[in-house]
């Protein structure tokens, strides 16, 4: 699913994480590590928001430095505290997920009708809380067919109730579209046993499997 190829990831010189070669089969994987550890920019750079030295490859077929715009259409990437434009509406950030997905924009309602965000999906993002924001970067997430989903830090801000309708949704397209998930989080997984989980520790600038 995931290869990486003399992956290393540096801010001014310091070294965050390196993975010299690497195959992530397709599951679920939660990856851990303290606050700092770079979780978060370990999945910022696969969704293409940060350059790496190095590559990694997608499918075996979609290299991300070479094809960007092609592997990051099927990466969808729920950022820890999302940040949109307060003009907008939940209903239109929606739409504009859907078109650059090419995903038809009534498989949407299906997850804006669990999440209970039906009331208020019309109104400016400026007036949602941290939590209904939390919900729709979520949605954005699942939006389309992605071969991989990226969730950082999942947890927060998010009420017992959500969490667990998180969890019915990986499972679900996990096993229905064979989407691959690698989600983010210092805090412990509360997940239904459903849910096989392949834990990942970033430590030291390095990327080990747990066990």
């Amino acid at each position: 699913m995931l290869q990486f190829e003399r992956y290393s990831k540096s801010y001014s010189g310091r070294l965050v994480l390196k993975i010299d070669r690497l195959t992530l089969e397709p599951g679920i994987y939660w990856i851990k590590g303290v606050n700092g550890s770079g979780k978060s920019t370990f999945l910022k750079t696969i969704a293409g928001l940060l350059p790496i030295e190095g590559d990694i490859l997608l499918n075996d077929t979609l290299h991300l430095k070479e094809q960007p715009v092609a592997f990051r259409r099927i990466v969808n990437f729920a950022e820890a505290e999302p940040i949109f434009p307060g003009f907008l509406t939940g209903m239109e950030m929606i739409r504009l997920f859907a078109s650059a997905k090419g995903a038809p924009l009534n498989t949407t309602s299906h997850y804006i009708e669990s999440m209970s965000m039906a009331h208020y999906i019309n109104e400016p993002l400026v007036t949602y809380s941290s939590g209904m924001l939390k919900k729709l970067s979520l949605v954005l997430a699942f939006i389309g067919e992605p071969t991989l989903i990226l969730l950082d830090e999942p947890l927060i801000t998010m009420d017992t109730a959500s969490l667990a309708i998180l969890y019915t949704w990986i499972t679900e397209k996990h096993a229905n579209g064979k989407t691959s998930f690698l989600l983010s989080s210092h805090q412990e997984l509360s997940v239904n046993t459903s849910i096989t989980l392949k834990e990942i520790l970033i430590a030291d600038q390095t990327l080990t499997f747990a066990g």
